[in-house]
């Protein structure tokens, strides 16, 4: 099983990070052992001063492909949940000015906190899908999938072009604006449309 992540998927949130705006999707893949699951609690790990929350929508793949049309890719999962891509912002900046790859910023143990899955025959429309991410009950990131800039099925196409997908591999895709730090002892609570999904401690 992986995770794969697509970065700067939402045009406010590119601003916000002063990012350049992509002509392709940005794709980064974190290990399976940045799983965290059961709302277990975050601890914040000691090489960072500087840990930031993104809420993304995830999407769970249901079997076998490669080199995915776009128009094929909804057949490729059936399930959706939420989860929070944790960035080391000090850390990947560091290696942001050397050129360096960033995995030690967003692959690190824990930084994928995730929620249960439920079937996306639930949702009406996957292209106008409400998520958001309250901390200590005050709302912090609101999303709607409309606002991507590449919707599911464009990335699922562009993702399956490089890496063959496999069934319960989990797709990140992207966090709206209005991402920040995190401290100990805040409780993170996150919401697809109103049915929340996540709710968990910082340690």
């Amino acid at each position: 099983m992986k995770i794969l992540c697509i970065g700067r998927n939402y045009a406010e949130h590119i601003a916000e990070l002063q990012n350049e705006r992509p002509s392709e999707p940005v794709i980064f893949i974190k290990p399976d052992t940045a799983l965290l699951r059961d709302n277990e609690p975050f601890y914040i790990p000691d090489f960072s001063n500087d840990l930031h929350y993104e809420v993304e929508i995830v999407l769970k793949i249901n079997k076998m492909g490669k080199n995915i049309e776009a128009k094929f890719a909804s057949k490729y999962y059936d399930e959706i949940g939420i989860g929070i891509d944790f960035t080391a912002r000090d850390v990947q900046a560091k290696l942001k000015e050397k050129g360096l790859p960033w995995e030690k910023a967003k692959g690190f143990n824990g930084s994928a906190p995730i929620s249960g899955f439920f079937p996306k025959s639930e949702i009406a429309d996957m292209n106008n899908l409400n998520f958001r991410l309250e901390i200590n009950n005050e709302i912090r990131q609101n999303g709607n999938t409309s606002m991507m800039l590449w919707n599911f099925d464009e990335i699922i196409a562009e993702i399956s072009k490089y890496f063959t997908l496999k069934t319960g591999d989990l797709i990140f895709t992207g966090t709206p604006a209005g991402v920040g730090a995190v401290k100990i002892g805040d409780r993170l609570t996150a919401y697809i449309e109103d049915r929340k999904m996540l709710d968990f401690e910082i340690k």
